[in-house]
């Protein structure tokens, strides 16, 4: 994770830069809010798109390193303005260049912020900037808690101040509030989705790795204990041992913004999580299994009193129909379908 990696850096003392895409116009690879970070040697952590717009950004920001400067960059993504076939988009998008230095205050900032985003706590990290293009004279950090505890520094006018702080307790999305030479950046922390993955077989391994890849956060459940383990889900937020599937939730706490994947290794264990999963707001509900096993499962529950309105939540087979086979082919398609409504772009 971005939070993790500018934690590091900073305890090591060494001073990088934060690019971050602030606004975005037409069709451009990343949205507002995406991140990476580019050290003084040119090492990159994350993306914000790849080609043109990645390269500029982080040849600016070795630059900037070097004299201990922040900017902004805006990029057209026109086809009028590339010259090559490397990028083109259409649209236009701004990047700030934050360069961040190893300081006492910065480290509280964002360790805090760390800790929210492992935490899912609601929250938003302020990104103050005095002044504009290549003349941004200043950069401060500051966090606000849902409580509006204040961490960092807010150097603005009690007006001003009042604005953010009103703005970062409604916001759902990354949005720039705009004042006379200034401008502040306010993101909302809880933007992680958590993937709960029942049963930890082969297609469950290969599904945790690829979902901590594309940024879920990851949780694998299952009642045997050589299969449930760190050796074989090394990139997961947190392994379960149960001892059965009976109260396969009572340790979680499932928001409508998370994913429940039922991979057990029988139907009757499928059955027996998806009665349990249906019982919380999951955004996204998925169980494995061919449409025989599915419709079987789906009668048993409407017998058991549940409707057809809960039924309809499911999305089983799980995975966009790309014809896979093997266990990490699935995977890839169950993950697709997961990336596809986390973006909210399903038809």
């Amino acid at each position: 994770m971005i939070s993790q990696s500018v934690c590091e850096l900073l305890e090591k003392g060494e001073t990088f830069v934060l690019a971050t895409i602030i606004s975005h116009t037409g069709s451009t690879p990343r949205t507002s809010g995406s991140k990476m970070i580019v050290t003084a040697d040119g090492q990159g952590f994350g993306t914000i798109g790849g080609g043109l717009l990645e390269a500029g950004a982080t040849s600016r920001a070795v630059e900037l390193i070097q004299f201990g400067q922040s900017a902004i960059m805006p990029f057209d993504l026109s086809v009028e303005s590339v010259d090559t076939m490397d990028m083109i988009c259409g649209g236009q998008a701004e990047v700030l260049l934050d360069c961040v230095s190893p300081t006492e205050m910065n480290l509280t900032v964002f360790d805090r912020w760390r800790r929210m985003l492992d935490g899912r706590q609601k929250g938003c990290l302020l990104t103050i900037v005095i002044g504009s293009g290549d003349t941004v004279r200043r950069i401060a950090h500051c966090l606000v808690t849902t409580a509006g505890e204040l961490i960092g520094d807010l150097p603005l006018s009690d007006f001003k101040r009042e604005k953010v702080l009103t703005a970062a307790a409604e916001s759902s999305a990354v949005r720039t509030l705009l004042f006379d030479g200034a401008f502040v950046v306010v993101e909302p922390t809880q933007r992680q989705c958590t993937a709960y993955l029942f049963g930890a077989g082969h297609v469950a391994q290969s599904t945790a790795a690829i979902a901590a890849t594309v940024g879920f956060r990851v949780s694998v459940s299952d009642d045997r204990e050589e299969y449930a383990n760190q050796a074989r889900f090394p990139d997961t937020h947190e392994i379960l041992v149960l001892e059965n599937f009976e109260h396969a939730f009572s340790d979680l706490f499932v928001r409508e913004e998370d994913f429940i994947v039922i991979l057990t290794r029988g139907h009757l264990y499928d059955k027996t999580v998806l009665a349990q999963a249906l019982k919380t707001n999951a955004g996204y509900i998925g169980m494995i299994g061919s449409r025989k096993k599915r419709n079987a499962i789906y009668g048993a529950l409407l017998k058991e009193g549940f409707f057809q309105a809960d039924i309809d939540r499911v999305h089983s087979p799980i995975g966009l129909s790309i014809g896979a086979e093997a266990p990490e082919e699935i995977a890839v398609s169950i993950v697709a379908e997961m990336i596809q409504h986390r973006a909210g772009i399903m038809s």
